[in-house]
């Protein structure tokens, strides 16, 4: 962590802002210092990305202060925000991805030579940007179609450092990055803050926050609620400030003993080119967690269970009658629901409307002319039932929040009636007041009887949901773990330092 000057990058002061007569924000304060990473929190709706558009040029507020390098500012758009030293990373990439590296980082500024575009200067001096933050090993004429997630990440921080960005915005920066990527992403932002670069990071994960911010600000209802120093503040303060309520209360009560059923799924011998050996019960009534590091094998239980790769060796059962879950069709009509960890990609088509999302299962299962109004009248109910927020079920689902989306897939299920549910990462980029929902509707559908196996990368959602937990290691079952387990109990299975129970 930085030792926080006194002099601050980024100074707010009262800012305001109003959208067709709704108070967004309402005179917030912020300031950054030149090498902090400053956290920014709240649930969604509290004004964070208003904020941010703020900063950046996207908006111009409606009242208050922006100074920035002690000098007051209004920027007329992004491109004076970004001339004045403020860069914004973005959940989604302003890449063009059949471009290089080094095109898209001079992009609209390249270098030149009597006219012509100066290549050699421009790969240059990209390997050069890239040296400063530690990249030396990403090419700059590598086509960035083809680089990962993270290396994407980087070239757009390449970009606002090639305008000799002083602020950068991180905006959810590990939304869409796997685990061991977001190790690289921690040495990235300690190097930017060596550098004397100032940072605002938003993000829900808490882990994060306090992994890596000197600062935190909680925003609430488009008011700042509190800023604090990252060392004086708890888990529980966050939630507190954020939701309203206590961490203790954020998890609703685990399964009674008397409320879990009888053993609705078996698998034994259970196999393919990413499995081996898997052995589990699951039964109605109860949340059996899935642990493990990345590449453990979570995910591909998952799509083993509902046929997307199935199992090649072992026998399945539900309800103690052998199941041939070969495709994700006969897994569906077997009673086997499957909510992806990769919502964007898998979970949603964004351009349909929440409706029509909602009804994909039905109409992929189900014939298409029998009871399709009946099927309607069902899924709207579902809709009201599990709360999605939206202008009205025929919004394209693009433009709601992510915990909104991720009703609308629970109830694109619901409407078939599942025995069994398998959640992957069923909260990731979804806010800690709409994780508390999903974890409510989690919990009341293993309380209706569905048997419910639910992945996490997230211990403290692991440690609070499950009933059970098995951890997974190198596509086995490293071992099962009781709802008393701590998270050094987990870490311990993951990484192979002990040996749990069998499963």
């Amino acid at each position: 962590m930085s030792d926080r000057p006194q002099t601050p990058l980024l100074a707010l002061r009262g800012i305001s802002k109003s959208f067709f007569g709704v108070r967004v924000l309402d005179g917030v304060d912020l300031d950054v210092a030149p090498g902090e990473v400053h956290a920014v929190v709240g649930e969604n709706g509290a004004g964070k990305s208003t904020l941010m558009k703020i900063i950046s040029g996207g908006h111009a507020p409606d009242g208050g202060v922006i100074e920035f390098a002690g000098l007051p500012r209004v920027f007329g758009g992004p491109r004076e925000a970004q001339r004045a030293g403020i860069g914004i990373i973005h959940q989604e990439f302003n890449l063009l991805p059949e471009r290089t590296v080094a095109e898209n980082v001079f992009l609209g500024h390249e270098p030149r030579r009597r006219g012509l575009v100066d290549r050699r200067r421009m790969l240059s001096r990209t390997r050069e940007l890239l040296a400063t933050i530690g990249e030396t090993a990403l090419p700059a004429d590598a086509v960035v179609g083809r680089l990962g997630v993270a290396q994407q990440q980087v070239v757009e921080i390449a970009k606002a450092l090639a305008l000799d960005a002083r602020l950068l915005i991180m905006d959810e920066p590990t939304a869409a990055l796997a685990d061991h990527e977001v190790e690289l992403l921690y040495g990235l932002v300690r190097r930017l803050q060596q550098q004397g670069i100032g940072l605002l990071y938003v993000s829900h994960r808490l882990t994060e926050v306090f992994d890596l911010s000197d600062r935190i600000t909680v925003l609430k209802d488009g008011r700042r609620v509190r800023t604090m120093p990252t060392a004086e503040a708890t888990a529980e303060d966050l939630v507190r400030q954020m939701v309203g309520r206590e961490l203790s209360s954020y998890y609703p009560d685990r399964a009674a003993p008397e409320d879990v059923g009888a053993v609705r799924l078996t698998v034994r011998g259970g196999g393919n080119r990413k499995l081996r050996d898997i052995d589990l019960d699951l039964r109605a009534g109860e949340v059996l967690g899935v642990g493990g590091l990345q590449g453990s094998g979570r995910s591909a239980l998952a799509r083993a269970l509902f046929g997307v790769e199935p199992f090649t060796t072992g026998l399945v059962t539900i309800d103690g009658k052998p199941a041939r879950l070969r495709s994700p069709r006969a897994a569906t009509r077997a009673g086997v629901a499957y909510v992806t960890e990769d919502r964007k990609g898998e979970g949603i088509v964004g351009r349909q409307s929440v409706l029509d999302n909602a009804l994909l299962a039905s109409r992929a299962v189900l014939p298409l002319r029998s009871g399709r109004a009946a099927r309607t009248v069902r899924v709207r109910e579902l809709l009201a039932t599990v709360e999605v927020r939206a202008a009205g079920d025929h919004q394209e689902i693009r433009f709601l929040s992510g915990g909104n989306q991720q009703k609308v897939v629970l109830a694109r299920w619901l409407a078939l009636d599942p025995l069994i549910l398998l959640f992957d990462e069923p909260t990731r980029g979804i806010d800690v007041g709409a994780k508390s929902a999903i974890h409510d509707l989690v919990r009341r559908l293993a309380r209706s009887g569905a048997a419910v196996l639910m992945i996490s990368s997230e211990l403290p959602e692991l440690l609070g949901m499950s009933d059970r937990m098995l951890v997974m290691r190198d596509g086995r079952i490293a071992g099962e773990l009781s709802a008393g387990a701590t998270e050094e109990d987990v870490v311990a299975l993951a990484v192979g330092t002990v040996r749990g129970a069998a499963a």
